[in-house]
């Protein structure tokens, strides 16, 4: 795979075709859905044009939440604003970007107050994009319509693909596409306007650059949402608990992180707008924080979602039924301690 994909790079980059695969060092293959692998020279006496690309693998995503064209354009527009890398390629398999240089954020780091001030002005410049060919349906419906149709073949024709035991987690599973959920879902979103939003900003996509400043990485998900969903999602995954001594060696528990976190996010955002009086600014935090605490919920049943299609042929070494599992039970705990039971 690594040979296909330097051979690929070489036909688009001219500098790249004297030279060959050991020149290069080339990751391992990451990701939650498609994946991707940096490929950096390893000759910085003889600097290469591109030293570094970040490739993306597109082919055989079939949880993308928008159409192709859309989901390029998305991208597009945001290298075009700085939001995100400068595209170098960009076909129906794969794209190709220039390389950041740095690491993604470690869990611990978002209570950094920089850290999130410097996230929260990201996604203020993100907020205010609007690139062509959005479906006008926010995230949480087209969520429902498309990977609801995956779960619900994972769920029913591919169970005797897993052992006894995530069986009955299958079963349980099914009502993560039900109308019922959906009602649920909706009856956790906050009123007011949709932007342009990431939809998917968890730690590991977010990249603090060697030069300090911070990157938002990975769009696929990215199209109108409520604000608040992107102030909430940072924090999702620092509930996930590795190295368990027991099956599945893993567990969901509570995010770390608070009020005070919460806040630093929201009031560097708004440092970024204008307004009236004191007391319209104070208004908006207060309405953005109970809008992002109301929203919290949504991510454990994101992730249980997009988990599920992932199951089959897991990209990563995670038993994701029960991962799926464990998230979805969250979600609905979190539903009904704020709702009451149905």
């Amino acid at each position: 795979m690594k040979a296909d994909i330097f051979a690929q790079c070489q036909g688009l980059f001219p500098e790249w075709s004297n030279l060959t695969l050991h020149d290069f060092d080339m990751d391992d293959p990451k990701g939650f859905s498609s994946f991707t692998m940096g490929i950096r020279s390893k000759k910085p006496v003889q600097p290469v044009d591109p030293e570094a690309v970040l490739y993306r693998r597109l082919e055989g995503k079939e949880n993308a939440i928008l159409d192709f064209e859309t989901e390029k354009q998305v991208f597009l527009t945001l290298g075009a604003h700085n939001v995100a890398a400068k595209c170098l390629h960009y076909d129906e398999t794969c794209r190709i970007e220039s390389f950041y240089t740095g690491r993604t954020l470690l869990a611990e780091e978002l209570s950094d107050p920089d850290i999130l001030r410097k996230i929260a002005n990201e996604l203020y410049r993100f907020h205010r994009l609007r690139p062509p060919g959005l479906p006008n349906e926010m995230f949480f419906e087209l969520l429902h319509a498309k990977w609801g149709q995956l779960a619900q073949h994972v769920l029913i024709d591919k169970i005797g693909a897993f052992p006894k035991n995530e069986q009955q987690m299958c079963e349980e599973l099914r009502e993560i596409y039900s109308p019922e959920t959906l009602t649920k879902v909706r009856r956790c979103l906050p009123e007011g306007e949709l932007v342009f939003c990431h939809n998917d900003t968890y730690h590991g996509n977010i990249m603090k650059l060697d030069s300090g400043e911070v990157k938002l990485l990975d769009f696929e998900f990215s199209c109108l949402n409520h604000k608040a969903y992107d102030f909430a999602n940072p924090f999702a995954e620092t509930v996930m608990k590795h190295q368990q001594a027991e099956y599945p060696f893993f567990r969901i528990a509570e995010p770390e992180f608070g009020d005070r976190e919460l806040g630093y996010l929201i009031n560097g955002y708004l440092d970024n707008a204008e307004f009236e009086t004191p007391d319209a600014r104070e208004q908006e935090f207060n309405k953005l924080l109970q809008d992002t605490k109301d929203m919290l919920m949504l991510s454990d049943f994101k992730y249980a979602m997009a988990a599920l299609p992932l199951s089959v042929e897991p990209i990563q070494k995670i038993r994701f039924i029960p991962y799926a599992h464990q998230r979805f039970k969250k979600f609905l705990k979190a539903y009904e301690d704020r709702f009451g039971p149905d």
